[in-house]
């Protein structure tokens, strides 16, 4: 086998436990948050414990900006195939694009009988699983007046097809048996198996399979993508990933290289992991099968890195309320409108090769959340040293994830012109607002608000509570660095608790628009300053001691 040269995805197979179905739902958004691509969760109608997953897989979507989700793999005998197929594209539309099918032919017949679900045999199965999918793409394709198909366990006559989904949505085949594994090269978009039911030394004959179907139906091998659940090992002769990070790496790159396994799905419900496996083991994967495609060889000083932007989620992972702070509250004070010496590359950062993006000095409020001259400096450190990939990959990890919001400050500003551009005078503005039009506007603006403010405190929440004790114990001089940080996130609490309160009075009060203004007027310049600052003085440390 050989490497099919897809890109390199990464993703997490989550655990759908309706006890405690909340932190699923934020391990989901940590996923997004350490940078991954995908969330998937496992499809058991009958499981009395389990969340429905389709209902999870919405909320996931709805608490999430840009992370794809996918069931692993959905239970097609208790998923009729229509109406599936209208599920998937529903929420295809409705996320703009984020959702792909995974799915398998069935098993724990027991349970799917009691269900009110056929008992298939094996072949039935296959067969089953076949007319399923032809069903799934016409029902998709509304290009055709109907969907027809007269199978022997699926019969559909003259219904129209649609909604189509935003994007040609993926199948992948949970397969394992040889007839399933034709199936797959003959019709699906990938492969997805389990590294506890397909152990690494199985995947060769496999693929082969896989690629023999494919080049009988006139398909690219490579036109079937391969995903891979791996999971972290469980013991002596047990498979899964062994070791540490960079051991990970090399494992996973070496699947990529070997066998061209691309997308590795990480069975786990631990979230220091789920982090781990994007700051750390994603990125020094992509950088060795980068380095072996390019005919480079990997290195570890030298190797040039391209990080993978992360995206920033809704919500957070154990959010504390905002405490007092010692910089005063956001109304009080005058803004320092002179030049900041913020545009300086912070200690160290010249030899790293990360910039911070500086502060461009510009304030739109009146009022200022803190005093910026009393801002402390790390001691020098790092200048002359040969750094890393990964280490300069997790420096840009910081900036990355700063960008994402920087880049939705200006969507939010965007939205407030859009709605204020619709208003003749503050009376008709007023009356406007039980107008359809109008309220999707302010809809649309309260929206987005919400879901920045949750960003930011997901941000915020995961560094005060795993990479701020993490410098800490790495380095002691840096505690007056981070207790200054964690300062400011209280402020910016406060200031987005303002933004929440503006956002109410746009619609209940007189002048509303130019209070939510206001408002986020100061959040962009707290917001663009504590950015600017962090990453001038945490980059460097970042790049030494990584996130946890």
């Amino acid at each position: 086998m050989s490497d099919y040269g897809h890109d390199l995805q990464f993703g997490t197979f989550l655990t759908p436990t309706a006890a405690d179905a909340e932190r699923v739902v934020e391990l989901a958004m940590l996923t997004e948050v350490a940078g991954l691509d995908l969330v998937t969760v496992q499809d058991h109608p009958y499981q009395p414990r389990f969340l429905d997953a389709w209902a999870l897989l919405a909320t996931i979507l709805a608490r999430t900006t840009s992370v794809r989700v996918a069931p692993n793999v959905a239970n097609l005998p208790l998923r009729p195939p229509f109406v599936l197929a209208r599920t998937v594209a529903s929420l295809d539309v409705l996320s703009r694009g984020r959702v792909e099918l995974g799915l398998g032919a069935g098993a724990f017949w027991d349970a799917i009988e009691a269900a009110g679900g056929p008992r298939r045999t094996p072949g039935e199965a296959l067969a089953a699983l076949a007319e399923a999918i032809g069903i799934l793409r016409a029902t998709w394709d509304t290009g055709e007046r109907s969907v027809r198909q007269d199978g022997e366990h699926y019969r559909v006559h003259g219904v129209h097809p649609g909604p189509a989904p935003a994007h040609p949505v993926e199948i992948w085949l949970g397969a394992i048996g040889p007839r399933m594994l034709a199936l797959t090269g003959r019709v699906a978009d990938g492969w997805l198996p389990s590294m506890s039911y397909v152990p690494p030394d199985t995947l060769a004959e496999r693929n082969a399979r896989i690629d023999e179907a494919a080049i009988a139906a006139g398909r690219d091998p490579a036109a079937v993508r391969r995903l891979y659940n791996v999971n972290a090992s469980q013991g002596a002769g047990q498979p899964g990933l062994t070791g540490g990070p960079s051991d990970w790496a090399e494992q996973l790159a070496e699947l990529a290289l070997t066998h061209g396994m691309s997308t590795f799905i990480l069975a786990t419900d631990d979230a220091s992991t789920i982090r781990r496996f994007g700051d750390e083991v994603a990125p020094a994967t992509r950088d060795l099968v980068q380095a072996a495609r390019s005919g480079a060889r990997p290195s570890t000083s030298e190797q040039a890195v391209t990080p993978t932007a992360p995206v920033v989620g809704a919500a957070s992972l154990g959010a504390s309320s905002p405490g007092t702070s010692s910089l005063g509250t956001p109304s009080l004070g005058t803004p320092s409108l002179g030049t900041p010496s913020l545009g300086t590359p912070s200690l160290g950062t010249s030899s790293l090769g990360v910039r911070p993006t500086p502060d461009d000095g510009v304030r739109r409020s009146a009022r200022a959340a803190w005093d910026e001259d009393t801002r402390p400096e790390p001691q020098a450190g790092g200048e002359g040293r040969r750094w890393t990939a990964h280490e300069r990959a997790t420096a840009q990890h910081l900036v990355d994830v700063h960008d994402h919001l920087r880049g939705e400050l200006t969507q939010l500003f965007d939205l407030i012109d859009q709605v204020e551009a619709g208003s003749v005078d503050a009376g008709r503005a007023r009356s406007l607002i039980n107008t359809m039009a109008m309220r999707q506007n302010n809809w649309t603006l309260g929206a987005f608000c919400e879901s920045y403010c949750r960003v930011v405190t997901t941000h915020h929440t995961i560094e005060d509570t795993s990479m701020f004790p993490h410098l800490r114990a790495s380095d002691p001089s840096l505690d007056p660095v981070v207790d200054r940080l964690e300062e400011e996130h209280h402020v910016i609490a406060g200031v987005l608790d303002d933004v929440d309160r503006a956002l109410v009075a746009v619609v209940s009060e007189p002048g509303g628009m130019a209070r939510l203004r206001e408002a986020v007027d100061l959040l962009a310049d707290t917001m663009g300053s504590h950015l600017a600052y962090e990453e001038r003085v945490l980059l460097e440390p970042l790049a030494r001691f990584g996130f946890a």
